[in-house]
């Protein structure tokens, strides 16, 4: 199912669906399927323009950002901090070395914070590597030279390394808080990313309490065009894409049993 996932998204991302239809568009009016070929060619077009001319992707994304708001006021005590992988540019730091953060950076930085805000809390990282080569340290092992640098001992960590998926995340961190007989942890991992992963959370019996980060969008967007950033605009419809995607497929497998939960 993993590598099932990984090569479907690489055709079905807005970009590559764009130059599929494109492609496609351009061999079938070479073969003389011109209807046809008009048909797919415009198809892609107009892929293409909703990906880098408009507020499509950020205004989806925004839906998935508002669904869980960050806990206000926080509560008095944690007994443990549960945080997703995604954060680590593990590829570059297998071959330069160090401490290499993405755009998920956020995830970590705020468990650092509640980290500090609770100190007896232990924290879970769950995430393993998760390319197609399977040759690299996942984030749950990169993430103890992070927490070191920041004098959050070791001893707090519970590592979970395995996971490839967020289904995986659920499927294995449930097991380890049961061994360590955690409960009602907080749940950190990005805005857009946390209605998808709660329902994973849920359908594995877990109760968190949803903590998001790394926020993308202000929360006012509208839908409209924007002509001023379109490589941002397309990460951001490549992003929500990708979160709506995996909500739907996996409700369709039935590995969880609501689409948008709250």
């Amino acid at each position: 199912m993993f590598l099932v996932s990984k090569i479907f998204w690489l055709i079905a991302q807005p970009l590559s669906l764009a130059f599929l239809s494109l492609l496609v568009g351009v061999l079938l009016m070479l073969a003389k399927f011109r209807r046809s070929g008009g048909v797919f060619g415009g198809l892609g077009l107009i892929v293409l323009f909703v990906t880098l001319f408009t507020t499509t992707g950020s205004y989806f994304l925004q839906i998935l950002e508002d669904r869980f708001p960050r806990p206000s006021p926080e509560p008095a005590e944690l007994s443990c901090i549960v945080v997703l992988g995604g954060a680590f540019e593990n590829v570059v730091m297998a071959s330069r070395g160090g401490v290499e953060l993405n755009q998920a950076a956020e995830r970590f930085v705020e468990t650092s914070r509640l980290a500090r805000a609770y100190p007896a809390a232990r924290i879970l990282v769950s995430g393993g590597d998760g390319s197609l080569s399977g040759i690299y340290e996942g984030d749950a092992h990169a993430s103890q030279a992070f927490f070191q640098t920041f004098g959050i001992g070791v001893d707090r960590l519970i590592r979970e390394g395995e996971s490839r998926t967020t289904f995986e995340n659920a499927r294995y961190t449930r097991d380890l808080l049961a061994q360590n007989r955690l409960e009602r942890c907080a749940l950190v991992t990005s805005a857009y990313h946390m209605p998808r992963s709660v329902a994973l959370f849920r359908a594995n019996g877990i109760d968190t309490l949803p903590w998001p980060t790394d926020y993308r969008t202000t929360g006012k967007v509208r839908l409209g065009l924007d002509f001023t950033q379109p490589a941002l605009n397309a990460q951001l419809t490549t992003t929500a894409a990708k979160e709506w995607t995996g909500l739907l497929a996996y409700y369709l497998l039935g590995r969880t049993q609501t689409l948008l939960p709250q």
